[in-house]
């Protein structure tokens, strides 16, 4: 098929199992509820529980700059490798013979060598609308703090109905940050593909060992959630 191998079609459909099973188990499932990203997103409520009570909110503006730029600089970085990818697809002629030369490559057509950049644009592109949104979505938030009455003995209802919002705002916005950074992490898996499918199987399964590791078992997890039990989020 259009070139590929059997194996091809395995490896290819391993990443794409790996992916979408990670993100299922992460987002979908009641082991997620045990992962960092849920543990941080009690902290996201927490955070906007002790805005209510802060007349003056440069913490909190600070903050939700910090995390602004650094969404807007992974989506910046993903607009800059999708060039770099494009860029690809007209230097087959010049990487084709490189490839050739590794001792585990296998035979690889121009046609097979552009439908596996594109694969890799693909990626890109996804991680691109996923920082752009979550950037979109964190100005949203910051309307929301910015709405945040200060709490009174006579409008506490409203002012943490308020805080909810902007807390479940602000984990709508990192949920989709976190899934921006995986096709990151799942493109580095997928750049074992143009060695050959058995690097691309063993590099896939190493991206998802290592992201299942830093959400469930690493010492962020573990500082995270220390001291008080565990934190959880709320939405």
């Amino acid at each position: 098929m259009l070139g590929f191998t059997v194996l091809d079609v395995a490896a290819l459909a391993f990443f794409l199992l790996a992916w979408f099973g990670y993100y299922a188990a992460v987002e979908l499932t009641k082991a997620g509820g045990k992962s960092l990203n849920t543990i941080m997103d009690g902290y996201r409520y927490r955070w906007m529980a002790q805005a209510v009570i802060r007349e003056n909110r440069i913490v909190d503006t600070t903050i939700l700059g910090a995390l602004m730029n650094g969404t807007a600089f992974f989506a910046s970085t993903s607009l800059i490798a999708i060039g770099g990818v494009l860029a690809l697809l007209r230097s087959a002629d010049a990487v084709l013979p490189i490839f050739a030369t590794l001792p585990f490559e296998s035979a690889v057509t121009p046609l097979m060598w552009e439908l596996k950049v594109i694969g890799l644009a693909v990626i890109f592109v996804y991680a691109f609308f996923k920082f752009a949104w979550s950037y979109r979505l964190f100005n949203y938030m910051a309307i929301i703090v910015g709405s945040i009455p200060v709490l009174r003995a006579d409008n506490r209802e409203e002012a943490e109905h308020v805080a909810r919002q902007a807390a479940a705002m602000n984990a709508v916005a990192g949920k989709h940050f976190n899934r921006g950074q995986r096709a990151f992490f799942f493109s580095l898996a997928y750049l074992g593909w143009f060695v050959n499918a058995y690097l691309f199987m063993a590099a896939t399964a190493c991206v998802l060992y290592v992201m299942w590791r830093r959400q469930f078992i690493s010492d962020a997890r573990l500082a995270a959630s220390v001291g008080s039990g565990r934190v959880e989020g709320n939405g």
